[in-house]
């Protein structure tokens, strides 16, 4: 199995202390604080084991409230709040040096028949027709600012493949919308609960970036402080994460030292299975202003 893929499930691989406590722990990468999307994912995953098997995530609400420390474990503390005919509520507190660093409402459901209909999926090139991350390495990363780079050479369990380059190479003020192809790198067990916790950790990838394409600047500028502040999530349709999805994400508003986006997830058969959305902070850092 693909080294950073084993080392996702590991750490969605949450340890059971009692009833409804969950721990997690966070890889040693050297970061300085634990990435949104793997809160995220551990919290669905602490919540997701408090629900019968028949009844699946399709909404979740997130709030950051603290960074998290990637030096010491992650306490989940899951309240059922409801258990109902066809949905069930959960709360999930993640704790870290005796405060709350984050919380997540969640809603699951039994599987239902209904009405059907969906955006369709924007016409842009496939993902065989973009460069690999081994191919952009070769090709494009000599040239890229560090910071850039260093992100591209990471192993990953997630695989990106943008649909247009310019936001990594240039200042160039860019419209307010992105297209990048994501799966995860190595194959992942058919547990339908699985593909879920994955995705939601790969939907805290480049969604608060595009905050920042209609001003020529990214995450990566040293005069920019960026954070996630909230995280929305609604599953339509079954997928798996290990194959090619399309994530199309798109930024309303920049203001207050806040940019607001949403997110559009799309097999690439075209059809609809997420949607996102995330206020996040865009700060210009004091001697920049």
């Amino acid at each position: 199995m693909n080294t950073a893929i084993d080392t996702l499930l590991q750490i969605l691989d949450l340890e059971q202390l009692e009833h409804n406590l969950f721990r997690g722990r966070s890889p040693q990468v050297g970061w300085q604080r634990v990435f949104g999307g793997q809160v995220i994912g551990q919290a669905l995953v602490a919540a997701s084991r408090t629900v019968v098997e028949d009844r699946h995530v399709h909404s979740l609400h997130c709030y950051f409230m603290r960074p998290g420390d990637p030096s010491v474990p992650i306490i989940y503390e899951v309240d059922r709040i409801r258990d109902g005919g066809s949905f069930t509520t959960r709360r999930v507190v993640a704790i870290q040096h005796g405060k709350a660093i984050f919380s997540m409402s969640a809603s699951f459901q039994v599987a239902e028949d209904g009405l059907e209909h969906q955006l369709t999926m924007p016409d842009v090139p496939m993902p065989e027709d973009l460069p690999s991350e081994k191919e952009l390495s070769e090709k494009y990363l000599s040239v890229a600012p560090e910071s850039v780079r260093n992100y591209w050479e990471r192993e990953r369990p997630i695989e990106l493949r943008p649909v247009d380059l310019t936001h990594y190479f240039s200042q160039k003020k860019l419209p307010p919308q992105q297209y990048v192809w994501v799966r995860a790198t190595g194959a992942l067990p058919d547990d339908p609960r699985i593909h879920q916790c994955v995705l939601a950790y790969a939907s805290d990838m480049t969604l608060l970036d595009t905050s920042l394409f209609p001003h020529g600047r990214s995450v990566f500028n040293k005069d920019i402080q960026a954070a996630s502040l909230d995280h929305a999530m609604w599953f339509h349709r079954p997928f798996r994460a290990d194959e090619w999805l399309l994530y199309a994400t798109e930024t309303m508003s920049t203001s207050g030292s806040r940019g607001m986006n949403k997110g559009i997830i799309y097999t690439r058969s075209g059809e609809l299975i997420a949607s996102t959305a995330q206020e996040g902070l865009i700060r210009l850092k004091e001697s920049e202003k």
